[in-house]
């Protein structure tokens, strides 16, 4: 399975106690870097969360958040810490008799300190068990959607490696007449000079021309390396930096077609190659 490194995820997940919402986003890396963005009570889950992002990926930047929502039942009960309220109370009451003149404390004064005003306790095992629970299905979300993706990525560079056996098997064919052109102007030449050369002659500055131009060798280790993307694409996995090294390769006998080049068309030929090799090089940095 050929798969791209960008997508997004959300999976929301409504419990007795409240609504569990993950978002997953993905982009492209080199290696897997993951970040999560949890509520305070889902930090202890963070080692469990990577271990499974782990198992799942191995490129990309990849970036988790949890949202929390109380059910509305709950988020309407306040719980007082009776106990802390009464030291509070005490505790005030000793100071005031030892002040003049003491205005009287408002009731939202103690309301107010750390502790006194408690949120109701939450099943911390069952949010655990659910959090990851929903993790596992943004998760399985994410995947499926760098799987369609991949195989679009795929579609397209398969394109391209369509065009460039095109373009291969048009330099192949034109080749000979090329030559034959090259020769014919060679003779064109002698006559308009004036100079007798015997065909002898001729036929050698001929070989020598044809030698230079001789590009069976690149088309043939080109065609080789695109063999070797389509099988790399077939296998998936994580393929992404086996492509960019094939990309370079290809590139390489681009170039050297280029260089051989004494003919518009050739030339013509060298520049679509490496566009159409560009243009996969784009895409594949997100597989």
């Amino acid at each position: 399975m050929t798969a791209s490194m960008t997508a997004f995820a959300r999976y929301q997940q409504p419990e007795d106690f409240g609504t569990l919402t993950w978002e997953l986003r993905s982009v492209n890396q080199r290696f897997l870097e993951p970040a999560f963005k949890l509520p305070e009570f889902a930090r202890s889950t963070e080692h469990l969360l990577r271990d499974k992002l782990r198992k799942a990926l191995s490129r990309g930047k990849v970036e988790c958040a949890l949202r929390f929502e109380k059910a509305s039942a709950e988020a309407g009960h306040i719980h007082i810490n009776q106990k802390l309220l009464k030291e509070l109370l005490a505790a005030n009451e000793q100071i005031a008799h030892q002040m003049v003149q003491s205005a009287p404390d408002c009731p939202s004064t103690f309301l107010s300190w750390p502790g006194v005003i408690e949120s109701a306790e939450l099943d911390k095992t069952a949010l655990e068990k659910a959090l990851l629970a929903g993790f596992d299905k943004a998760l399985s979300q994410l995947i499926e959607h760098r799987r369609r993706e991949g195989e679009q990525l795929k579609a397209l560079i398969e394109q391209r490696l369509e065009t460039i056996i095109e373009i291969s098997d048009k330099v192949r064919g034109v080749l000979p007449d090329i030559i034959a052109r090259q020769k014919q102007k060679l003779l064109d030449r002698f006559d308009e000079l004036k100079l007798a050369v015997d065909a002898e002659r001729i036929e050698q500055e001929v070989v020598i021309l044809a030698q230079k131009m001789d590009v069976d060798e690149e088309l043939d280790r080109l065609m080789t390396h695109v063999k070797e993307v389509q099988n790399t694409l077939d296998r998936g996995g994580p393929c992404g930096r086996r492509l960019d090294f094939l990309m370079q390769e290809l590139n390489r006998e681009a170039n050297t077609l280029g260089s051989k080049s004494i003919n518009s068309e050739t030339s013509q030929a060298a520049v679509d190659l490496k566009v159409a090799i560009e243009q996969m090089r784009e895409q594949i940095q997100n597989i």
